[in-house]
């Protein structure tokens, strides 16, 4: 896609800009084609600036914010990816019962938990190891360990076309086992810009212990390398790997795709994979669960872009 020469320069006037930028540099899985363009912001005012001049010049946009739980095709995202570091973090602030505290929406939601339960604050703890951003975590509910965002979030602010910055309370997004308004397409053309959480007193010395369990778990249970975390959301009434193993997947490999050995819900890029071969691996692990056990496994990771061998 070929994008304006004047849209072009706008933009460089407010953020570094690259052409042609090989996504694969920014996925957790090591896979992507090219973005026609590129950008990292630092704050949500950069944010802000880069979609209106979207919106302004009818270009289309992406936001990616740590590249993980997402797939990109092997022809990449047309139009503009905008990566979304904006970090900020305001101080907890004590309204009776309850500690609120706003992130921005390209914070790391691990290094979030850790820094808020290593202050003493509950809530977020479970968090420790998900390799996402909060604005990834409020678009897909994230949970791990009996948690989940839906248990602590207050309210968002979100970005959109007409009022530039809308507030939504978290009742009103529908938060669902991952998945959200977002998710179900009620939030098009709207972007997280940050988030609020209501968090309670703990006491830091048991939340340390807590996130030291909840990492020597994940470390024995997960597999390393490239990847792009679970990859099946778990059926009613039993985990997707078990499933899978039950179908003989385990190992299993196309091209440079397999499922883990370790732990095979997780996909993983054994070296040079494509997004072709991941959607490969993706269906046939599907039709083998439905013909074996007759459940029909959702996918937990996004394909986004161009280029999964299947067009």
């Amino acid at each position: 896609m070929s994008l304006a020469p004047a849209f072009l320069r706008a933009l460089a006037s407010h953020v570094d800009l690259k052409q042609d930028e090989p996504l694969s540099r920014h996925t957790t899985i090591g896979i992507g084609g090219p973005a026609d363009a590129y950008v990292a912001v630092r704050s949500a005012d950069q944010l802000s600036a880069a979609l209106r001049l979207c919106r302004d010049s009818t270009t289309p946009v992406f936001i990616l914010g740590s590249g993980s739980n997402i797939v990109v095709g092997d022809r990449g995202i047309r139009g503009l990816v905008i990566e979304n570091r904006a970090q900020a973090m305001t101080p907890p602030a004590s309204d009776g019962d309850r500690y609120g505290v706003r992130v921005e929406a390209g914070a790391s939601l691990a290094l979030a938990a850790r820094q808020l339960s290593f202050a003493g604050l509950e809530g977020l703890e479970w968090a420790c190891g998900i390799p996402g951003t909060i604005g990834g975590a409020v678009v897909y509910n994230a949970g791990a360990y009996g948690g989940c965002l839906a248990d602590v979030l207050r309210r968002i602010a979100v970005w959109d076309a007409g009022t530039a910055e809308t507030q939504i309370e978290a009742p009103d997004l529908g938060l669902v086992y991952r998945g959200s308004a977002f998710t179900r397409g009620l939030m098009r053309d709207r972007a997280v810009l940050w988030a609020e959480f209501a968090l309670w007193p703990g006491d830091e010395a048991t939340l340390r212990a807590r996130i030291a369990d909840y990492d020597e778990r994940r470390l024995k249970a997960q597999p390393r390398g490239r990847n792009a975390g679970s990859f099946f959301k778990n059926p009613p009434g039993q985990p997707a790997w078990k499933l899978l193993d039950g179908a003989g997947l385990r190992g299993y490999l196309i091209g440079g795709a397999m499922f883990s050995e370790k732990h095979c819900n997780f996909l993983i890029n054994a070296g040079d994979a494509t997004a072709a071969d991941v959607a490969a691996l993706k269906r046939l692990a599907q039709q083998r669960v439905h013909d074996e056990f007759g459940v029909d496994l959702e996918g937990e990771v996004s394909f986004v872009g161009e280029g999964f061998g299947n067009e």
